[in-house]
């Protein structure tokens, strides 16, 4: 009986030693153990200011036009509220859509001209006098200067009663009241700073489709830079033997311009000659004036064919903009562009929105059907660079078109573009830049929340905060009429933006899916788990069984 006993008092040690293993084993692995995998293996993701990219998409935003009223002797209207000089505010509510708050605000200083002024305005042409006064004026990125010269003025011609100079400056003949003179000069001002229509265009993404006009899509979305592609097509080099001077032209013609908008965007210009390259269209031959046509119909099917020659678009970062010279061959010459209406082109050319332009050069018949092959072609570049030019313009948007009939606008010279045009586009692409950098966060924030497994480096993060405050700046900067800062703030708004949003450790790829997880951890943890599963589910069992077993009394 003794050996029994203590054979079972044995027994009974060796399972609660064994009981104490088991609980050991299991709390181990659940106190350190689970904490210790779980912190070794989480995703860091560093803290985004969701709150702030939230409130980004609905931030107003105040365009401030700072903008001087100058009175010379004899234009003072009399119904003036009070003594000059005195300051005034006009705002107007531009609609895009009902998150997007977009108000225009100008902020006008009458006075009268001072002397050096008025010998100024004593010039016998506007042109003389433009050019007098942009050496007296505030040249601010964004300001204007508007200068209101008596009705019986003749510094304007007849029936012209806005000049517009090539500067930020305009000469506005008086009205009657001031209430007449300020409608002109608002139409004056949305010319040189920015309509509501040039706003709606920068803000296409978010305006509804209904309330766009047609050219609303059809001009250059704001970028970092643009590449500008001159081709000469040849497809006939047994016939033509084409010489043409892009080099000369483009330091003549093409760098004058660009260095201008070199404060909007980097621009980069290449040039090359493709051989036996075809439109891919075949014109129509008309008897009656013995020349081949090209339909305004056909002419959307000419640019594929030529495009798939080009190949610079494929290995770009920025957008391609293609000038395409195009020489037709003998069979197809001359060679005419039709409009519409079915009459001819005057520059035989004709360009693509967001894409390019295309110009056709004919070469004139050799005299002697006997004359020998190849022909020797100069291309005139002044002409060629001058439709091109034209072409550019349309393509930022800068068209002089709908210009009111009484306004006469100074042509920009050598330079290409106005400064006020350039004002122009700054005052378009910031507003595009910001919303562009809205759109990006905001798509970003969904992502990153979407999937929970992405690894939010500090890097991204710190790019995003930069986004997020270099936007916000550039809000401020426009509320406070500093055009040029507010543009440089957000085209850094848009570098950080892309930078946060195409980071490489933000690849989906680059993360297992949840059935793969499984599968990599099953075999770890499966072998270390069942013993000890096993071992407190006997346990559990054996304690029940303890509790059931009637208590033995003496």
């Amino acid at each position: 009986m003794v050996a029994a006993a203590a054979a079972m008092a044995a027994d009974e040690a060796e399972r609660a030693r064994g009981r104490r293993a088991a609980l050991s084993f299991a709390t181990i692995a659940v106190v350190l153990g689970l904490p210790l995998w779980w912190k070794t293996t989480e995703t860091y993701r560093a803290a985004l200011p969701y709150a702030d990219i939230d409130g980004l998409a609905q931030q107003p935003v105040r365009l401030v036009v700072p903008m001087a009223v100058v009175f010379g002797p004899g234009s003072v209207p009399g119904d003036l509220p009070r003594p000059l000089p005195f300051r005034d505010v006009q705002e107007m509510e531009i609609s895009v859509n009902l998150r997007t708050s977009v108000t225009s605000r100008y902020e006008m200083r009458y006075r009268s001209t001072t002397g050096q002024e008025e010998a100024a305005l004593a010039a016998a042409t506007a042109r003389e006098a433009d050019a007098a006064l942009h050496l007296l004026q505030d040249t601010t990125l964004g300001s204007l200067t508007m200068y209101v010269v008596p009705e019986t003025s003749s510094l304007l011609p007849q029936g012209i009663n806005v000049y517009v100079g090539k500067h930020r400056s305009a000469l506005v003949r008086a009205v009657g009241s001031l209430a007449a003179l300020q409608a002109r000069l608002r139409e004056v001002t949305q010319l040189m700073s920015f309509t509501a229509t040039s706003i709606a265009a920068a803000l296409s993404d978010r305006v509804p489709d209904g309330q766009l006009s047609p050219d609303a899509r059809r001009y250059l979305k704001s970028s970092l830079g643009y590449e500008i592609t001159f081709s000469l097509l040849n497809p006939d080099p047994k016939s033509h033997t084409v010489d043409w001077d892009i080099e000369g032209a483009v330091n003549r013609y093409v760098k004058p311009v660009l260095d201008k908008l070199s404060l909007v965007a980097n621009f980069s210009v290449d040039s090359q000659i493709l051989y036996y390259a075809v439109l891919g269209v075949t014109p129509r031959y008309d008897k009656e004036s013995s020349s081949f046509l090209l339909s305004a119909h056909s002419l959307p099917h000419v640019i594929n064919p030529v495009e798939a020659r080009l190949g610079s678009s494929a290995a770009s970062l920025y957008p391609v903009l293609n000038f395409l010279l195009y020489v037709p061959e003998r069979s197809h010459s001359p060679l005419y562009i039709q409009d519409k209406d079915g009459a001819p082109v005057s520059t035989n050319a004709f360009h693509s929105p967001r894409w390019g332009g295309i110009m056709v050069y004919n070469v004139e018949a050799p005299a002697s059907p006997q004359a020998s092959l190849p022909l020797h072609v100069d291309v005139d570049m002044a002409r060629v660079m001058e439709v091109f030019l034209a072409q550019l313009r349309l393509l930022f948007g800068l068209s002089r078109e709908e210009v009111p009939t009484e306004f006469l606008l100074e042509g920009p010279g050598n330079e290409g573009l106005a400064d006020w045009e350039l004002d122009h586009l700054l005052w378009a692409h910031t507003v595009e830049n910001i919303a562009t950098v809205s759109t990006t966060l905001t798509s970003l924030a969904q992502l990153l929340d979407k999937i929970g497994n992405i690894v939010i480096k500090d890097d991204v993060a710190s790019e995003v905060y930069r986004a997020v405050a270099s936007v916000q700046s550039a809000v401020t900067k426009l509320s406070l009429g500093h055009l040029h800062a507010a543009f440089q703030a957000s085209k850094e708004a848009v570098t950080s933006s892309e930078r946060a949003f195409f980071d490489p450790s933000l690849l989906h790829l680059l993360y297992f899916p949840d059935d793969q997880k499984f599968a990599i951890y099953i075999p770890l943890f499966l072998p270390m788990a069942v013993p000890i599963l096993l071992s407190l589910a006997k346990i559990v069992r054996e304690t029940r069984l303890r509790k059931k077993e009637p208590t033995k009394m003496d």
